[in-house]
This record gives C-alpha cells, sequence and structure tokens, in this order.
C-alpha cells in the first residue's frame, strides 16, 4: 500500500494553498467545504477565486516565501511554475508539514483522492497518484450505487450511538443489532427520513420481524440508460424481481444477477397474471422476508396499476417505496424529437389509455378535441380507427397532426408521421411492434429532430 488513507479534519486549521488559478480553485473549494481556515499565497489570484475565499482565510498577494508555511496544517502546491512547486514541496517536507503537489505525486507526501461527498458519510478513492482519470471514473460508480439517503442513515445511526451503548454494553452484541437493523426495512425508514418507523426494527431486534418490502420501480420506456440511479440502486438489493411485459432484457440485465426474477405481466399468446394474484404475490414475499421489486414500464402510477398494488400493500402493513420512472410519453416523444408542449401550440397534455374494448375506445372525447393541448394515447394501436374517427366527429380539424411511435427509446424505435385522417393508410400492412404510443397535437407535426437511439 503506497498511500494510507486517512480523514483529515480541517474544521479550523489553517492551511496554506499556493497558487491563484483553477487549479487551485479545485484544491480551495474542497478545503473550504472541510471548513477549513485557507491562506492563498500567489502574485495573481482569480475573481472567483477570490469570491470564494472571502470571509473564509486570508488572500497574501506575493511570491511564496518559506514563512508562509507558519503554523499551517497542510501545503497545496497549485502553481504553474515547477520551481515554485518544488520549493513548497521541500520547505514542507523540512517542516514535517503534509504537503500535496498537485500532478506530481513524487513531490507529495499527501494526495487528493477522489471523494464521493454524503455527509457525515464520506467515500474516497485513490490510485497512489498514477492515474486520477481512473480515481474520478471509480468515483462516478460508488456515486452511483450509493443512495444519496446514505447520509441520512447515518445521522440516524450517529443519534442513537448512546442510547445503543447503554441497551448494549457488549460490543459483539450492538454490532449484531446494527447488522441486523441494516438488513431490514428499517433501514430504508431510516434513508427515507421516517425515524420513527425505523425505530421499532433498531429499539426491538429481541423481536424477529420475519417481514420484508417492497419497491415499486419505475423501469423508464426502454432504454436502460434511462433507469434513474435510485431504480439500480434497489434493482441491485432486491431478492425477487417481478417485471411486467414492457420492461427490457437490456433492463433486466442491469438487476442483481442472482435475484429471482419472474414475468408477471401481459403477452400475447400467453395466460395473463391477474391483477389479485401479483398483489397477493407481493404481499406473500414480503412476509416471507423478500425484499420485492416490482419492475414496471413507465412510470408505475401512470397506467402502470401502481395505486391498486400500494392499496394490497397498505391493507396488510407491507412497507413499500415507490421509485417514480421516465414515463412513456416523456421518453418516447423525446426520443422522437417531439415537445409534449410548445409556447406557440400546446398548453397542455392529457395522458389516456387508448385500449379498445369491442373495438371501440371510449373517451370523453368532447374534451379531447379542445385546441392548444397535446393528447397522448397508452396502449392505442389495436383502437387507431377509432380514435381518429370519433376525434373527427367530435370536431378535431383531419389535418391534425399524429405520431405513432413503436418501441421508443429503444435501438428498434419507428416513428411514423401523419394526420388523423390518412394514418390508418399510412400504417396498412405495417408490421409495427408494441408497445406503441400515440400523439396528437400540433406538436406532432413539427419539424422533425428523431434523437438517435443506437447505443
Amino acid at each position: 500500500m503506497d498511500y494510507l488513507p486517512l480523514h483529515f479534519n480541517l474544521k479550523d486549521q489553517t492551511v496554506l494553498v499556493v497558487g491563484g488559478g483553477d487549479v487551485a480553485y479545485r484544491k480551495v473549494e474542497l478545503l473550504v467545504a472541510a471548513q477549513a481556515n485557507v491562506r492563498i499565497v500567489a502574485k495573481e489570484v482569480s475573481d472567483r477565486l477570490q469570491e470564494l475565499i472571502t470571509g473564509r482565510g486570508q488572500l497574501i498577494i506575493a511570491s511564496y516565501e518559506q514563512e508562509h508555511l507558519s503554523d499551517v496544517v497542510l501545503a497545496v502546491a497549485a502553481t504553474s511554475d515547477d520551481a515554485v512547486n518544488r520549493q513548497v514541496s521541500s520547505d514542507a517536507h523540512a517542516a514535517s508539514i503534509p504537503v500535496n503537489v498537485v500532478d506530481k505525486p513524487e513531490l507529495c507526501s499527501v494526495i487528493f483522492p477522489a471523494i464521493v461527498d454524503r455527509s457525515p458519510v464520506i467515500m474516497s478513492v485513490g490510485t497512489g497518484g498514477a492515474t486520477p482519470v481512473l480515481a474520478r471514473y471509480l468515483k462516478s460508480l460508488l456515486d452511483q450505487a450509493i443512495p444519496e439517503g446514505i447520509s441520512r442513515l447515518a445521522t440516524y445511526l450517529k443519534s442513537k450511538r448512546g442510547d445503543l451503548k447503554t441497551k448494549y454494553p457488549d460490543s459483539n452484541r450492538r454490532r449484531h443489532v446494527i447488522e441486523t437493523f441494516l438488513s431490514s426495512p428499517g433501514k430504508e425508514f431510516a434513508i427515507n427520513s421516517r425515524p420513527d418507523e425505523a425505530d421499532a426494527y433498531l429499539d426491538h431486534p429481541e423481536i424477529e420481524v420475519v417481514q420484508g418490502e417492497v419497491y415499486l420501480v419505475g423501469a423508464g420506456p426502454g432504454d436502460p440508460d434511462l433507469l434513474t440511479l435510485r431504480a439500480v440502486q434497489l434493482m441491485q438489493s432486491a431478492d425477487v424481481i417481478l417485471y411486467d411485459n414492457l420492461v427490457s432484457d437490456l433492463v433486466l440485465q442491469r438487476a442483481r444477477r442472482d435475484a429471482y426474477k419472474e414475468f408477471v405481466g401481459k403477452r400475447s399468446g400467453y395466460k395473463s397474471t391477474a391483477q389479485e394474484d401479483i398483489n397477493a404475490m407481493l404481499v406473500r414475499l414480503a412476509k416471507e422476508g423478500k425484499r420485492v421489486l416490482r419492475l414496471k414500464g413507465g412510470d408505475p402510477f401512470i397506467f402502470g396499476r401502481g395505486g391498486e398494488e400500494i392499496e394490497a400493500l397498505i391493507a396488510e402493513k407491507i412497507p413499500f417505496q415507490v421509485i417514480p420512472g421516465i414515463s412513456a410519453a416523456n421518453g418516447c416523444a423525446a426520443y422522437a424529437g417531439i415537445p409534449l408542449t410548445h409556447r406557440d401550440y400546446s398548453q397542455s397534455v392529457r395522458f389516456v389509455t387508448g385500449h379498445p374494448k369491442d373495438g371501440v375506445v371510449s373517451l370523453a372525447w368532447e374534451d379531447l378535441v379542445s385546441p392548444n393541448q397535446t393528447i397522448v394515447f397508452y396502449m392505442g394501436l389495436g383502437g387507431l380507427a377509432s380514435i381518429c374517427d370519433q376525434l373527427i366527429n367530435h370536431g378535431m380539424l383531419p389535418a391534425m397532426p399524429i405520431a405513432v411511435v413503436s418501441k421508443g427509446t429503444t435501438p428498434d424505435q419507428k416513428v411514423i408521421r401523419g394526420n388523423i385522417e390518412t394514418i390508418c393508410d399510412q400504417l396498412a400492412g405495417m408490421k409495427l411492434e408494441t408497445p406503441t404510443l400515440i400523439i396528437v397535437g400540433e406538436v406532432a407535426g413539427l419539424p422533425e429532430g428523431e434523437i438517435s437511439t443506437e447505443n
């Protein structure tokens, strides 16, 4: 091990930074965040660095001298002058003061790692100065994997530390209690700022609570890169994943590999899983102690029956979280280059289900033909002819633009544009794949600007 990683308490301590440009600014940002008193020495100092240091330290417009090291606990050389940087390093080493010279690991006694800040949780990644780019890359992976709420979990456990020491003086027993808590739904309650509910799991570990929790997660419209960070984090921690037909294989590949996965959606030619059976599965698996992830295409609360599922969970007192996803309307419209709202053409958006019953789509058509709005039909391909006829019959102009988006946001995306009078003729003979989304309104006729979906 070339360097021993240590977390340095710099609060109210004086740190010398030699340099006044952009490199110095980046170091001073970190030092200010660590609540250090910063002494900047430089012949010239950028305006933004002067603004940053105002009220937070001392600014000396001068050439570096050894006396500037007086009473400092750390020195940083961040100039473009190699001779000055080497002099700072030499003087600091002679005075047994830790020193960092930017991009010169051979002159350093300490290095600045890449930092993931979830205060009070701080994680650092270093490569011994060998390749800072790799350190930043590894930091980005940690940033994605560690939820922002880990800071709230740490603060919660810190607030309980004294009580736990009193209640469990034996350190091994205390460690076991905390480990048990971190494997329970109580951890998620603490992460989500619900301390009273977290207490039930931390204060009574002698009562074995065999109960898991449920995550209702939006998988987005298809492109796995549109998953939210929180969705990926929970997909990596779930024991069981129940997923719909609209969840792509690429999205499922982002899940924990050893999680049990079961398809519970509707697929042509296969027996569908009834919603009541899905609700019962969620309850049963959670009561068995499993962390259950219900993965839904788009957003779970937009035609995803998420409301029905949480009703069942609430009735059985099952802990749950809802993680919103990018809706099909937002994602598919964006990738097709169609703005859902536009100052000149559309001041409102309506999301409606276009699924036909006995070949007819029954909706409040009078409301849908209002001017200056966009209508987005989910599941409407089978009823497209009925939709267009009803819109025209209730007063919408036959020339109203329409776009049909097939497999939106995926590499197989297709966008067919036309108007509501002719679109069905345009689609005749085409074999469009589901899922599809239908967008009606002036915005669908704006100049085309599809976003590439190729990876």
